[in-house]
């Protein structure tokens, strides 16, 4: 699941609104070792272009 996550995010971030409900609804999905590595792909990939969306998203993951 964590594998198609990614996919997702890398296809909508392109847009910052779609990708922040796509994160969103990443978190909700995965179980809690998932989302640490999903957290952790996310700021490698896009921590520089969506800092703020990602400090949102995974204060309450």
């Amino acid at each position: 699941m964590l594998n198609y996550v990614k996919k997702i995010l890398t296809r909508v971030s392109f847009d910052a609104l779609l990708f922040e409900k796509e994160l969103r609804k990443a978190i909700k999905l995965l179980i809690a070792e998932e989302v640490q590595e999903l957290r952790s792909w996310c700021y490698a990939n896009y921590g520089l272009q969506y800092g703020s969306i990602l400090n949102r998203c995974f204060v309450v993951a």
